[in-house]
């Protein structure tokens, strides 16, 4: 268990910030170390030759640590819908075949879909979200000799609710499907492992559980992936010359997929401080710490008979309440104005608290929720 760290965030103490899940707060040294950056900018004679690769390489390492891969496995990129085009680049589909996702799924890891199945003339095979917030069995069940394609996060965005993907990697090998993750809400929060999982290409976006600024991301290819073809080729992604062609060569390894503009002093250095106080934390200490904070709001949520994903059908970093019947209007705004910070997601609310969070946050904020929600 992690000790309470609202103290190294800039969060003033009547603030209820339990939206972690869509942004995440700024760690007040990585705020440091961007005005560093911005020195740079300001001052650009006195940058170091050095510090693009330097840092980058420092950062990509701590990153692959972070999913137990390696750091010639991950490219610097700037999204997550950057590192969805650039597998659905790269990933074969024919006619006739499927890509499986979720009902509901996040836009980014949609929207390429949508276009590379119309493109190619297959289907989009749609899971439903189901009444027990068990996904596990029915993305099973869908991926067929048909499917081309899965993609997936390790749980929904919008409750938490949680998808086995060690499974669902099992099911994708014997059917001979591609497994493509959305970790956005996952690194960094929880233990996200590629090594039993074994996707195709994950992708993370780093502005919520790896607290970087926006604009900050990365992508893991697998090395059957790491002679594939990158959304953009840059001076950060090529090497020298090839002398019997006179073209420039991609890097060796996902390096190929890296993104043009990974020299922002800014983002590189925000992104890098950031990356190494989470990883000192660790995923699992972090999500054993926050998992009682989301098992409190489903005990007060239970008690108020409204419904959430329980036990391990979810995550623990995440939540999602809804009420059965009744629709609020504006209710995030309503929140807001009593200094409580969550999201709307669909018939409900989404809850994901962080390391600067504790009970009596949960408890401020249901003495709100039972001020605009009927029980």
């Amino acid at each position: 268990m992690i000790d309470n760290m609202k103290s190294l965030f800039d969060i003033p103490s009547d603030i209820c910030y339990l939206n972690c899940a869509a942004q995440s707060p700024m760690l007040k040294s990585a705020k440091v170390a961007g005005d560093s950056g911005l020195a740079i900018k300001a001052n650009p004679w006195t940058l170091d030759p050095g510090f693009w690769d330097d840092r980058s390489r420092e950062l990509r390492a701590i990153l692959a640590g972070m999913i137990s891969a390696q750091a010639n496995d991950i490219a610097l990129i700037p999204s997550t819908a950057y590192g969805v085009a650039t597998a659905a680049k790269n990933l074969p589909m024919h006619k006739g075949e499927n890509i499986v996702l979720l009902e509901g799924q996040f836009p980014s890891n949609v929207i390429a879909w949508e276009q590379k199945a119309y493109a190619c003339g297959g289907d989009l095979n749609v899971i439903g979200r189901p009444a027990d917030y068990d996904w596990t069995p029915h993305v099973l069940e869908a991926i067929s000799k048909k499917t081309a394609i899965v993609t997936l996060p390790p749980c929904h965005w919008t409750d938490g609710s949680k998808i086995d993907l060690v499974a669902v990697g099992e099911r994708c090998r014997d059917k001979g499907a591609a497994l493509v993750v959305d970790a956005t809400q996952a690194v960094g929060a929880m233990i996200i492992d590629v090594g039993t999982i074994q996707p195709d290409f994950l992708i993370c976006s780093s502005y919520k559980w790896l607290l970087s600024p926006v604009g900050s991301a990365f992508l893991y290819a697998a090395p059957k992936w790491q002679e594939g073809r990158a959304i953009e080729y840059n001076k950060f992604n090529c090497d020298d010359l090839d002398p019997s062609t006179g073209m420039h060569l991609p890097k060796t390894g996902a390096l190929r997929f890296d993104m043009g503009g990974r020299n922002n002093f800014i983002l590189l250095s925000m992104a890098l401080e950031s990356a190494k106080q989470v990883s000192k934390w660790g995923a699992d200490e972090v999500q054993k710490t926050l998992r009682p904070l989301t098992d409190l709001v489903a005990e007060m949520a239970t008690e108020r008979g409204w419904s959430v994903p329980v036990g391990n059908k979810r995550v623990g970093h995440i939540i999602g309440i809804s009420f059965p019947n009744q629709k609020i209007e504006n209710l995030a705004t309503k929140l807001a104005s009593e200094q409580v910070y969550v999201s709307e997601r669909g018939v409900g609310i989404r809850v994901s608290p962080y390391l600067y969070n504790n009970e009596d946050d949960i408890k401020q904020l249901f003495g709100a929720l039972d001020r605009f929600v009927g029980v």
